[in-house]
């Protein structure tokens, strides 16, 4: 049995109702897992971009996407190899740290303050997702009250 890696696929489906659920419904049904599902409209189109980061053998990706081929809204279906990928993550952070140090942690990620309050700042960073990782770890530091992180967007060079 060969080892799990991870995939990154983009499919590109009908913008129309119950789209998403027949695609989640396809990995649900056979096990497969979705570890990142990012969706939006692709502009001046009728058409949706799905980024889906999943993981398992080459077996299991390559079934997946023989199955993502066959459901009637899909109609191409990309398994990036050479891509630009990127994640988003918002953190906030709580008045009492230090907010230079805070930036200056931002802005080597790609990132900055986006927002403040009385009692909190609320950081922005756009970067690789193993950047996000470190960012997430290095901030740590900073004690975050809370961090919600984005599914990958991805395009092929």
């Amino acid at each position: 049995m060969s080892d799990s890696v991870r995939r990154v696929v983009s499919v590109i489906v009908y913008n129309e109702s119950s789209t998403l659920s027949r695609i989640t419904d396809l990995f649900s049904a056979r096990g497969y897992n979705i570890v990142s599902l990012t969706v939006a409209p692709i502009p001046e189109s009728k058409y949706s971009r799905l980024t889906i980061v999943t993981s398992g053998s080459s077996r299991v990706i390559e079934q997946i996407i023989k199955q993502l081929h066959k459901l009637i809204p899909v109609l191409k279906v990309y398994e990036h190899e050479d891509l630009v990928e990127k994640e988003m993550t918002l953190i906030k952070f709580p008045i009492s740290e230090n907010i230079s140090d805070i930036d200056t942690l931002c802005q080597a990620y790609n990132g900055k303050i986006v927002n403040a309050g009385p009692d909190m700042v609320i950081a922005m960073v756009a970067d690789e997702p193993k950047r996000i990782d470190h960012f997430l770890e290095a901030s740590k530091r900073f004690h975050p009250k809370e961090i919600v992180r984005s599914g990958a967007v991805a395009l092929e060079r």
